[in-house]
């Protein structure tokens, strides 16, 4: 089936926050793809407002069966339903367990360069952030975790949270159960709770899978909870729906405690048959939406070792954002992101917001039909000082 990943679409005046910007600029920075969503995402929404019914609504069982289905289909593990808790999104689910499962002035330990609102939500809810920075090889263009210094920061008896990010963003790296068992038998050993945002597990890469945190033995996740949704996957953002994942039935019921008390439970009109829909019908889609990201990355990696050399793409094993390496143009990404936006209407990440060792670096999303690709990318050039 054709789904048109090359059809432009007007997103102009929509309210749509990636294409608030002024009518000469090209937005390329928020995780936010420039396509519509599985027709029969869309076909299921209709049909729920067709009902012209909008009363409170309830998780009905089928919603979790077809999270556990689709992780089964997807990524080869069954997810007990029990598991699982419905939250309004990923990040207010974060913003919540934060607060129910640290102290005002703990630290909540992140791995740098990382998703800038980790920081955000960290700090605003009066939380520490303490960052075990990842090794960066400048001759190999590929990171790796320093398990010397991460064992160091947890055992900080301040250290109560853990957020990893898997797969990460920025870097699109995919963390090996090798390296997942290490993380959680630290945390575990230190007593420090294990939260792993897993909203880009299902935007893999060719000849890569990512590994779900509770796929690991039992007895070392009953410190973890993971937190997934199809925001990212199918383009639903809009829908405010993810789900929690808690093997540990204490941990789960002091969660689910804060999500309702905070009133973030409670699903949207069109959570459920969205969330229902892209789980039971949108595999053809999705896979044939990372043929097309990978062509865009593959692409854009040819073009920018053709036309500018000095920036190098970070190989990606996941999600439709590129990491960028500019340390031979600058160590300013701040500047530079606004250098390229004013000189040439180009809208990037500025790397520095994911942390200071990002600084060198800037965050492209390529998730766009190709001619939008092509106009980023010809402005980049134009932007790069010579």
């Amino acid at each position: 089936m054709n789904y048109h990943f090359d059809q432009t679409l007007n997103r102009r005046a929509t309210d749509s926050i990636k294409w608030d910007v002024k009518s000469n600029e090209l937005p390329m920075w928020i995780a936010d793809m420039d396509f519509p969503t599985a027709p029969e995402i869309v076909t299921a929404m209709q049909e729920k407002v067709r009902t012209g019914i909008f009363g409170y609504e309830e998780i009905p069982v089928d919603y979790f069966h077809a999270v556990a289905n689709w992780y089964a289909q997807e990524h080869h593990f069954q997810i007990p339903t029990d598991w699982m808790l419905f939250a309004m999104g990923v990040m207010p689910a974060t913003s919540s367990i934060i607060r129910h499962v640290t102290n005002v002035a703990d630290n909540v330990l992140v791995q740098a360069p990382v998703y800038n609102m980790f920081w955000r939500t960290i700090e605003s809810n009066g939380r520490h952030v303490v960052s075990n920075d990842l090794r960066y090889d400048p001759d190999t263009l590929t990171y790796s975790i320093d398990f010397a210094d991460l064992a160091e920061k947890l055992a900080d008896p301040a250290t109560t949270l853990m957020i990893l990010c898997n797969p990460h963003n920025p870097i699109g790296k995919v963390w090996s159960r090798n390296e997942l068992m290490q993380i959680a038998k630290l945390c575990l050993d230190n007593h420090v709770t294990l939260l792993s945002d897993e909203i880009h597990g299902d935007l893999t890469l060719a000849g890569h899978d990512y590994i779900p945190i509770n796929s690991l033995p039992p007895h070392l996740i009953q410190h973890t909870i993971a937190t997934i949704a199809p925001s990212k996957t199918f383009n639903l953002a809009g829908l405010h729906a993810s789900t929690v994942v808690i093997p540990n039935p204490t941990l789960r019921a002091t969660i689910a405690r804060g999500l309702s008390i905070e009133w973030l439970a409670e699903p949207n009109l069109l959570s459920v048959p969205g969330t229902i829909a892209a789980y039971t019908h949108g595999g053809d889609w999705l896979h044939a939406l990372k043929g097309h990201v990978q062509a865009n990355i593959d692409f854009t990696t040819q073009y920018l070792a053709e036309n500018i050399p000095a920036i190098k793409v970070v190989p990606s094993e996941a999600t439709y954002l590129l990491w960028l390496d500019c340390r031979a143009l600058t160590h300013d990404s701040t500047k530079f992101a606004r250098l390229l936006r004013e000189k040439c209407g180009l809208v990037l990440s500025a790397g520095a917001d994911y942390g200071a060792p990002g600084r060198d670096f800037l965050r492209m999303n390529v998730a766009c039909p190709r001619v939008l690709l092509v106009d980023g990318l010809k402005r980049l050039k134009d932007g790069v000082p010579h």
